[in-house]
């Protein structure tokens, strides 16, 4: 059975308690609010099916680190509205899209209503608004893998989207690689607490004695490279703060609250697990200034031929000029 006695070796991915036969694995929250797999010794059968599902346990996948590095990209949506509405250039809405029209399924990272951060899955464009946007919050897998799976059984393509590790744990949990499968993972800085999360909502909504409607971590009318932090109350006030002075957003960027496996990270590679890998490319001024108006340019990063068959289906929508992958992360 799963035993975690060292908790960065843990990120939450949620492989053991999914792929589990028999149910007798929860995730519950240590005292930072982090979660951890427990498991009921009495029901437990000792197949060990969880240990190699794990993504960490069994290492993550080498890639050759002598293979060719991957294409890289800068790039941002044409659709202005979009871009505004996405943290940095909007590829997503567009990749999204694509597995829509085709009769798919995406899955990402949405709140619920209570402002958790947790994973779902749309199946009609008008729902990809609640994945669109970053949370800087560790988001709950639930039943997503297995929801992903079930999909992928009946022959629907899926796009799933996620932060590094937790593309990792859905390939464990698969066991092999589905050609309907589609993964877009981030750059990812850590994953904040979702007990520190929710502390602050509290702290907010006490503060303007109102709750919570409408929260956005990266508010960029004013901005892409100064975003704001928002909260819209229901009595249509709204507190909003620049990065810099947003109290949450310091203790994120300073690293104050991560999970302790985001300080042991095994996933920070350019190469990846997933097919694309899209980020904010930030110090676009000094590599591509033309392509800097200060609205967003995501950094893109193909990792295979579904990633480059995807970017092929939407270059009639964006702006794009390919780039050295090393320029491209150098920021």
């Amino acid at each position: 059975m799963i035993s975690i006695t060292e908790k960065e070796n843990c990120t939450g991915c949620y492989g053991c308690t999914s792929i589990c036969p028999k149910a007798c694995i929860t995730m519950e929250s240590d005292h930072e609010g982090f979660w951890y797999p427990v498991v009921d010794h009495d029901q437990c059968i000792q197949c060990g099916m969880c240990i190699e599902v794990c993504p960490i346990l069994q290492a993550p996948s080498e890639k050759n680190q002598e293979e060719p590095d991957p294409q890289a990209y800068a790039a941002y949506n044409m659709d202005g509205m979009t871009r505004l509405e996405s943290s940095s250039g909007g590829l997503f809405t567009l990749i999204a899209e694509e597995i829509l029209e085709a009769g798919g399924v995406v899955f990402g990272a949405r709140f619920d209503d209570k402002f958790n951060v947790v994973h779902g899955y749309v199946e009609q464009k008008d729902g990809l608004g609640e994945f669109r946007g970053s949370k800087y919050v560790q988001s709950k897998i639930g039943e997503s893998y297995r929801q992903v799976r079930s999909f992928l059984q009946e022959g629907r393509l899926v796009l799933f989207t996620g932060t590094p590790c937790q593309i990792s744990g859905l390939k464990h949990y698969l066991g092999w690689e589905h050609d309907n499968l589609f993964c877009q993972d981030i750059v990812c800085h850590g994953v904040p607490s979702p007990k520190a999360w929710q502390n602050y909502v509290s702290y907010r909504e006490n503060r303007a004695d109102s709750p919570a409607r409408r929260i956005a971590f990266r508010r960029k009318d004013r901005g892409w490279k100064r975003y704001s932090v928002s909260f819209t109350f229901n009595d249509d006030t709204e507190y909003r703060q620049i990065l810099h002075q947003d109290l949450y957003m310091q203790a994120f960027l300073k690293d104050i609250c991560l999970r302790p496996s985001c300080h042991a990270c095994h996933f920070k590679t350019v190469h990846r697990d997933s097919d694309i890998t899209l980020a904010d490319f930030w110090g676009i001024q000094n590599v591509l200034p033309e392509m800097d108006d200060d609205k967003g340019t995501s950094l893109v990063i193909v990792h295979s031929p579904k990633g480059e068959e995807l970017m092929d289906q939407i270059h009639e929508r964006v702006v794009t000029r390919e780039i050295d992958v090393w320029q491209g992360i150098k920021h």
